[in-house]
């Protein structure tokens, strides 16, 4: 039996490089051996894609693509079809476990520079691949058709109007109507079902493609193919069959575990996976509340906001996402790792983190006076760090610092003038000491020290 076996596979082989493509990408696919846990988060990503592939198919099979009919299609999935209230959860669960994950393993390729040469790339892709992400979000959003669906549909469409002169158009080439109507759900599902999802498995392989061709990175951010044996076997890598597959498998076993949790115990996660007002239908008639998106895109949603100008806001929002294909030439500096970074680059990192997170929690809330001017203060520590990163990735003089400072305080200095009134002009001064004390600290504080001092990187990648 086994020898037939092995010659249906030598028959298949001599025909489709089936054994040739195992070895190239599992049993003889090297990779460092120090990977630790910020490595689960890739094959945890593509984990998840496959679980929303699987669950979308189960639920176009029965989702309704009509406006008359869309909201109830829905409800019935939830409540008639056997087991159909699981898939949908899993289904909406997945889209926020997607997001996280990815936001996760982004910032792993922050903190151990898996962005910097060879592997631009490989950002590339992966950034191309988040832009998809969120197109898919989007245009799934809208399918449920409930109040929020509806309406953050609506206010989303209509920012291309804020273009000038083509912005109409486009807005209405997007709808295909004058509002968002059973013309938009429909080319919204076959976008979001068919269009998108073919174009994110083919940047999913250029993605693994360009990482396999280059190698991985790892903790060290030490390139094991620079040290190998006799037999061209990197001494520092170890295949990545039955290694990291075993050790991945056990990142997906504590996921499921912690999805399981979420899907059977709080699927709708307090209004933050699924919102309250999308159990009601869609009604172009009353308007929610508060309309906000869904948390995975509150951070880029409070910038938008933070620019009180439709259009500027419209460009700050995309400039926010356009930066990340540049950071591979914006940090010039050739040590990887966080290990070995200087302290000034984990501050600058920490409190980009910690600003991303605050931005997302501000787009979840109300418009305030208070919360308005913190969604400036905020978006400008945004894009500072990528400023900040490109002047301190390579070592300048004393003066090259304060220059910076200088012209930085005096850019932002000048926008609060020309935007401040008698209401917020108390708030607009008071805020305005967080970005101004962020650059003084990364840019002033770093020239008379040395926060910008990297350590010496190793040889070779350390246990």
């Amino acid at each position: 039996m086994s020898n037939k076996i092995m010659d249906v596979i030598q028959w298949v082989d001599s025909r489709l490089p089936v054994i040739e493509f195992w070895e190239a990408h599992l049993s003889k696919y090297y990779a460092p051996k120090n990977f630790n846990f910020w490595y689960f988060f890739g094959s945890l990503a593509l984990f998840v894609l496959v679980i929303q592939i699987v669950t979308g198919i189960f639920l176009t099979m029965h989702y309704k693509p009509d406006a008359a009919l869309a909201f109830a299609s829905v409800e019935y999935i939830m409540r008639d079809v056997n087991w159909g209230w699981l898939i949908r959860y899993i289904h909406s669960t997945g889209a926020s476990a997607f997001f996280v994950v990815v936001y996760l393993h982004m910032l792993r390729g922050l903190m151990y520079g898996s962005f910097k040469y060879p592997r631009e790339l490989i950002w590339i892709f992966g950034m191309l691949i988040y832009l998809c992400l969120m197109a898919e979000a989007f245009m799934g959003y809208l399918l449920p058709w409930g109040q929020m669906s509806y309406w953050g549909a609506q206010v989303i469409v209509n920012l291309f109007g804020t273009i000038p002169w083509v912005g109409d158009d486009i807005a209405l080439w997007v709808r295909g109507d004058f509002v968002v109507s059973d013309a938009t759900l429909n080319r919204f599902f076959a976008l979001h079902v068919i269009a998108v999802p073919i174009i994110l498995l083919g940047l999913v392989v250029a993605h693994i493609a360009a990482l396999h061709t280059v190698g991985s990175n790892n903790p060290d951010g030490v390139e094991i193919k620079k040290n190998k044996d006799a037999n061209g076997i990197p001494l520092d890598g170890i295949p990545f069959h039955p290694y990291y597959t075993v050790k991945d498998v056990v990142g997906v076993v504590v996921f499921l575990f912690i999805f399981s949790l979420v899907v059977f115990f709080m699927p709708e996660m307090g209004g933050y996976f699924l919102e309250h007002a999308n159990f009601e239908p869609a009604n172009p008639l009353a308007t929610p509340e508060h309309i906000a998106p869904v948390w995975y895109f509150t951070p880029f949603y409070t910038v938008l906001r933070a620019i009180p100008n439709p259009f500027g806001g419209f460009l700050a929002m995309g400039a926010a996402i356009v930066v990340l294909f540049f950071l591979p030439w914006i940090d010039r500096n050739p040590v990887k790792s966080i290990r070995y970074r200087c302290a000034l680059y984990k501050v600058n990192l920490a409190v980009f983190i910690v600003a991303f997170i605050w931005l997302g929690y501000l787009g979840m809330q109300a418009v305030t006076p208070l919360y308005s001017q913190l969604a400036l203060r905020l978006s400008e520590i945004y894009f500072l760090f990528f400023a900040v990163l490109w002047i301190y990735s390579s070592q300048r003089s004393v003066k090259f610092y304060i220059g910076w400072f200088l012209v930085f305080t005096a850019i932002i200095t000048g926008y609060d003038l020309f935007r401040v009134n008698e209401e917020i002009a108390d708030l607009t001064w008071k805020t305005w000491i967080i970005p101004v004390a962020y650059i003084f600290v990364t840019l002033v504080v770093a020239a008379f020290t040395n926060l910008d001092k990297d350590k010496s990187v190793p040889e070779r990648v350390t246990a």
